[in-house]
């Protein structure tokens, strides 16, 4: 039976991954076991998918992003290049814990994360929020906010389409 994806041959699959219909995974992705990807979602280059991410169905996510175990997308999210995901706030590679002590975030609906952003986890991305290129995500973001800087604060209100909106 043909599949109703497409993988690029120089990515991998691994065995136990749900891919949904019309779903492109580029060059040099990895999708770990026990991953789920929603229908007509794109993964640019050197896409990472780590263990038991669940992504919605629309999702983009652009080139060289890792999404570490934890991290739950809904439908519509957009990931620009580069932006980062942690599942772990003080890591040690002597002292692992286990995904069992990672902490989970969560990115809402239509939210938008910005080129080199960095999201720290246990923290939830509000709907159709947008994440500025370069912000340090350090708490919760509302929903339709705007949200730039190291560490982020709110700069404004923006609506399903993109638009700003007055506060």
């Amino acid at each position: 039976m043909k599949q109703k994806y497409f993988v690029h041959e120089s990515s991998y699959v691994d065995d136990g991954v749900e891919i949904g219909e019309d779903t492109k995974i580029w060059h040099f992705c990895h999708i770990q076991k026990g991953a789920k990807i929603g229908k007509n979602c794109i993964l640019g280059q050197n896409v990472n998918i780590s263990n038991n991410v669940k992504i919605g169905h629309n999702v983009k996510i652009q080139n060289n992003v890792s999404i570490y175990e934890g991290v739950e997308l809904e439908d519509g999210v957009f990931c620009g290049p580069s932006c980062v995901f942690t599942n772990d706030l003080t890591p040690r590679a002597e002292y692992p814990k286990g995904s069992e002590k990672y902490k989970k975030t969560l990115v809402k609906r239509g939210a938008t994360i910005g080129a080199n952003a960095t999201i720290l986890c246990g923290n939830t991305i509000g709907m159709y929020a947008m994440i500025a290129a370069g912000t340090v995500v350090t708490k919760n973001v509302p929903d339709y906010c705007i949200v730039a800087g190291v560490p982020m604060r709110i700069i404004g209100k923006i609506d399903e389409r993109g638009n700003k909106v007055d506060l």
